[in-house]
This record gives C-alpha cells, structure tokens and sequence, in this order.
C-alpha cells in the first residue's frame, strides 16, 4: 500500500512541491491517469498557517492533496463509476469516464478534488501514478521536496512514522474523517504564550513555572519560562482556562477565563518580588 508522510515540523514553505505538481501536470495529458491540470488549480496546495500576534508569531506551512482515503467517499458518490482505489492504495478518477456531476467534489471531506469547466471533468492528485507505473519510485513533489518534509513509500516500510502521525483535519470535514494514506507529522496545535517579567528589577525572569488548567475538565499543563522570560505551551485543545505563574521569592500571579478559540498571546506578566 503506497502511503505519503507530510511532516509539518520540517516543512520550509519553499513550495517546490507546489510547483512541480505544476510542472508535471500543466499542459501534459496523463490519459488515462488524468487530464493536463488547469493553471488556477492545485492538486498539491501548500498553505502559509500565520498564528499568534507580534512577538508570540509561529508560522507553518501544510501541503495538502487527496488522502487517497481508504473507504473514499468521492467513489461512492460517483454516480458514472469513475473513480477507482487501485490495489496499491492510490485513488483516481478516470478523465474518460467521468461525465462532471461533481457529487465527487461535494463528498470530498478535504476539499481537495477540483472541477474542470472547459472539459467537464472533476480532477485531483494522482500520486503520479503514471511515472510510478513507469518505474519512479516516488512522485514528483515528493522528489522536489530539500527539507525532506515529504516521504513515500510503501506503508510496512513507514509504519514508524505513520505511529507519529495523524490525519488532516480541516473545515471541510463532513463530520467524520476517513482512514487516509496521507500522514501528517506535526500538525499545528492551539498556543498560549507570554513573557514574565520584574518591573521592579528590571530584568526578565527565568525558571518561573507556568501551570494551566482546563476549568471545565482539570486537565493541567505545566512549564518554565526561559532565560529571556519566555514561555510557550502548545498542544492545548480549544477551551477556557485559568493559568498560574510561580517563582520562589516572588508573589504568584493568576489569570482566569483565557479562551483558546485562537492562540493565546497573553503578553507581559508582571511579578514583584515578596517583601
């Protein structure tokens, strides 16, 4: 079963895979495996994620394609039978058979199969099945990739990864999200975030410990700041929490009702020293 990791962690945004799905599939037709891809669309997406505010800012970058589900909701959708799972696991959609009812592009949980108006034919990532055929042993956004981000392979061999990883989860997911052949490492999680500081001193403060907690579920996160009084806890699910901050020899500080629907930049924490 051919599988593809995405590891987001190490994901540069230098979106050479974009542009050799581009190179590869613009202007060539790959009948039977697809038809040339239109320039305005993307059947590997790499998207530019900017979350936080000014100085608490992470950036991540998420190439995005068909998942080449396992149970894939766009075949039974398909009333003209066009789209078929090969053995190896790669999803495609037959360029001759298709006839563009587009129930495909509604089923898709990930948005991720495109319709072509001048020929009237849904379209999406083949996985290059027609170079793989040929002997490459990968496709192409995978070959373009530096910052080796992008894996391919057969499932056995990435079955260490795959342990790692998860499945997409987007806007478009229809309520649930099927088994997918695209992993994802890494997937960027809620922050909250902030600087402790001594006003009195002067001077940030390192090693003060930082305690969240879930009010409606208890869960607690813990963390120190560093040696510039910085302080970053990630993985937090979306909810309202109270966040304590302790240093020996300094007044504890304590802040209720911090709302992770976005990421948290609580910014500058005062603490002053105990008399």
């Amino acid at each position: 079963m051919k599988t593809m990791i995405v590891d987001i962690t190490k994901c540069i945004g230098c979106y050479n895979c974009q542009l050799a799905c581009k190179d590869e599939h613009v202007g060539n037709d790959w009948t039977p495996y697809a038809k040339s891809q239109p320039e305005g669309q993307f059947w590997m997406k790499v998207t530019e994620l900017e979350r936080g505010t000014v100085p608490k800012v992470k950036v991540d970058w998420i190439p995005k394609m068909c998942m080449h589900c396992d149970d894939a909701p766009c075949i039974s959708a398909c009333i003209d039978h066009a789209i078929t799972k090969r053995s190896d696991g790669i999803v495609l959609i037959d360029p001759q058979k298709c006839k563009g009812s587009q129930k495909c592009i509604k089923a898709c949980p990930y948005g991720v199969i495109y319709f072509n108006s001048e020929i009237n034919i849904a379209q999406k990532c083949t996985m290059c099945a027609h170079l793989l055929d040929r002997g490459w042993e990968e496709p192409r956004c995978v070959t373009a990739c530096p910052a080796e981000a992008l894996l391919f392979g057969e499932k056995e061999e990435l079955e260490s990864l795959i342990n790692r990883a998860e499945a997409l989860s987007t806007e478009e997911n229809l309520g649930s999200i099927p088994k997918v052949n695209v992993h994802y490492i890494g997937v960027p999680r809620k922050f909250i975030a902030g600087e402790v500081f001594s006003p009195v001193e002067d001077k940030c403060i390192d090693c003060a410990t930082i305690t969240l907690v879930n009010m409606a579920t208890s869960d607690k996160f813990t963390t120190k700041t560093d040696n510039y009084g910085d302080f970053w806890l990630e993985v937090i699910k979306t909810g309202t929490y109270s966040m304590t901050i302790e240093k020996e020899g300094y007044g504890p500080q304590e802040i209720k009702q911090i709302s992770t629907e976005k990421d948290v930049n609580i910014g500058e924490i005062k603490l002053y020293k105990k008399a």
